[in-house]
């Protein structure tokens, strides 16, 4: 299967003095700069038909041709895995991802991915690199994830998330019970002895901003409610852990399971049988990448959060607590 671009411009005279390169990127802006430089570079995207160097600058008036047939971007097999889809057009498929299902085909997860999965519901996406996927979650996260059925989609989607205009609304269940919430503008890189785990790094980490306010408290829990401004990978898990309220079930940044004191039997099975990091994508805003339009979604908690929640709600209850909904 193969899909073929033909599109042409004139270059104004505005223009004039520029690269072609740069030329070329303002008036084909469905598409990036690297994908346009690459263009360019293998004889596809042409200036009055002749092939002409990235750096060469236009005078204006010239007639830019694009001719490309696309490729497949990935040998990675199509797969019927079941996708819970929450919405989905010609461009764009907003999936709610569970617990479990990896994002990406890597190293001890060659197939079963979320990759795969999306290859069989839309074979376009075979011509879209990493099958349209702009961004992840961890394999035990859940919630919304947006993938790119389009070039174009995929263009404007990662313009989005580099200028953070995409709306990004998780919730999770910390350990501790915090008193307030607030942002935490830390730093986030490679730990340092442990390559498999990230960590707030001053010197040499990317900068990562949470925000995050309290949903509820509980005597020895809190239920919160975080946005993104960045998406650094373990975000979230990494900035709680920073402020010493790990998320509840984390197997890398909350450390041995220890049980609060004086809690229920009920909530010690509870907590001992939550096995994965206790967050979920819950909200998802962003401009469609060709209307433009605003959208936006948002799912409920999935299942096995809902009953520890509703766990902690009776142990608030049963240890004559006071109800904080804050």
């Amino acid at each position: 299967m193969a899909e073929r671009i033909v599109k042409e411009a004139q270059v104004n005279l505005d223009f004039a003095g520029q690269r072609f390169d740069q030329i070329a990127t303002e008036l084909f802006s469905d598409y990036s700069r690297s994908r346009i430089q690459s263009w360019i570079k293998e004889g596809v995207l042409v200036v009055d038909g002749k092939q002409t160097k990235p750096k060469e600058k236009l005078f204006g008036g010239e007639k830019i041709t694009l001719n490309v047939e696309l490729e497949e971007q990935a040998d990675h097999d199509a797969q019927e895995i079941p996708l819970d889809i929450v919405y989905e057009d010609n461009d764009i498929l907003i999936v709610n991802k569970p617990a479990g299902l990896v994002v990406h085909p890597a190293a001890g997860h060659s197939d079963g991915t979320l990759l795969n999965a999306i290859l069989h519901h839309a074979p376009q996406t075979a011509m879209v690199p990493r099958a349209g996927i702009v961004h992840r979650l961890d394999k035990e996260t859940t919630g919304l994830m947006v993938v790119a059925k389009t070039i174009e989609a995929q263009t404007d989607l990662v313009a989005q998330l580099q200028d953070r205009s995409m709306g990004r609304e998780y919730e999770a269940i910390t350990i501790g019970a915090m008193t307030g919430g607030g942002v935490v503008d830390e730093p986030i890189g490679r730990h340092p002895h442990n390559r498999q785990k990230m960590a707030v790094e001053p010197v040499h980490g990317k900068d990562a901003i949470t925000h995050y306010r309290l949903v509820k408290r509980y005597n020895n829990h809190t239920h919160i409610r975080l946005k993104l401004e960045t998406g650094r990978t373990h975000q979230i898990r990494v900035h709680m852990a920073y402020l010493q309220y790990p998320l509840v079930g984390d197997p890398q940044y909350a450390g041995r399971l220890k049980m609060p004191k004086g809690c229920s039997p009920e909530l010690q099975d509870a907590l001992r049988g939550f096995r994965r990091q206790a967050l979920h994508a819950k909200k998802l805003e962003l401009a469609h990448p060709i209307t433009g339009d605003f959208m936006e979604w948002e799912v409920d908690l999935p299942q096995d959060m809902q009953d520890l929640l509703a766990v902690l709600e009776s142990d608030l209850h049963n240890g004559g607590q006071n109800d904080y909904m804050l």
